[in-house]
């Protein structure tokens, strides 16, 4: 009971400390995404052919729903397979938060983002000339109207609003970007603090080095199953795999992998608003391997992030 005790303590003070860098963090980015995610709807919608480079390169900003937004604009058919693989492989989900929080150079992180923004472009570009040549790059027509109609969000008729209560003045603006960073900052703190528990309290059952050894020192096996938690669409697997990789237990491949498969909640909502059950499995296998393999190849290499 004592070292129970002892680990909710530790573990309690190592994450009060992230919490003023992780509260102005999420100030940042909620004022990014209120002001911004307009815009960045637009380009996306607007991209055509250069959807996956201008995807990756949006969906790495740290802005919370551009992963789900860009899924439930692949169910309209608004943008292409390849530019939604694109934001998902690029969007770094809580990595950015816990980065800062924890004070990482910046030059570590930007590389990290760098890679996985590289990843995005490159394989979004891929899948969409690749289902061109297959055929299999649909109608060419949007359908949004279906996909409004399975919502029963009224876009006819006015009751669709993009972006809802982002220009009720500004009052109303500030106090909702202050509710959802305080809303982000308590979530994740929670997270951190869960994670550094289990983390601290394993280390002191089973210990440091048997804990490499089952990760560290197989960095296979830890790619594998790195890539399936990032598929877990909550914050709480970005943040696990970062703090695993800052701590040292996690390289950099299986971080990689990671985080290339975490994509906040996007393939959540897209197996929500996609009717294609088949095309939504196959989306997110196809996330899943690339990130494998991504990880694997980067491991095997000896690359340093």
């Amino acid at each position: 009971m004592e070292l129970i005790v002892h680990v909710l303590e530790h573990s309690l003070w190592d994450t009060l400390e992230l919490v003023p860098f992780l509260l102005v963090t999420y100030l940042a980015m909620e004022a990014i995404e209120h002001s911004a995610s307009a815009h960045v709807q637009a380009a996306v919608e607007r991209s055509g052919k250069a959807g996956p480079v201008v995807g990756a390169v949006l969906g790495a900003l740290p802005q919370c729903g551009f992963s789900a937004m860009a899924a439930t604009l692949y169910a309209g058919r608004v943008v292409t397979a390849g530019t939604l693989v694109a934001v998902i492989l690029s969007t770094s989900d809580e990595m950015v938060p816990v980065f800062l929080a924890h004070q990482e150079p910046l030059a570590r992180m930007l590389a990290i983002v760098g890679a996985k923004v590289a990843a995005g472009v490159a394989v979004g570009l891929l899948v969409d000339v690749a289902l061109r040549l297959w055929h299999r790059a649909g109608d060419g027509h949007l359908h949004i109207h279906e996909l409004c109609e399975r919502e029963h969000c009224r876009c006819d008729d006015g009751g669709h609003e993009h972006g809802h209560g982002h220009g009720h003045g500004h009052g109303h603006g500030r106090w909702a970007i202050l509710r959802s960073a305080l809303v982000h900052t308590v979530q994740v703190t929670f997270f951190i603090y869960v994670v550094t528990f289990a983390f601290g309290l394993l280390i002191e059952l089973v210990g440091q080095d048997a804990l490499g050894a089952l990760l560290a020192n197989h960095p296979v096996r830890a790619t594998f199953l790195a890539a399936l938690v990032g598929l877990i669409p909550n914050c709480g697997a970005s943040v696990a795999i970062t703090e695993l990789y800052l701590d040292g237990v996690l390289g950099a491949g299986p971080m990689l992998a990671g985080l290339l498969a975490s994509g906040g909640v996007g393939l959540l909502v897209l197996w929500r608003t996609n009717a294609d059950v088949r095309q939504n499995a196959a989306i997110t296998v196809f996330v899943y391997v690339v990130a494998v393999v991504i990880g694997l190849v980067a491991g095997a290499s000896g690359i340093l992030l």
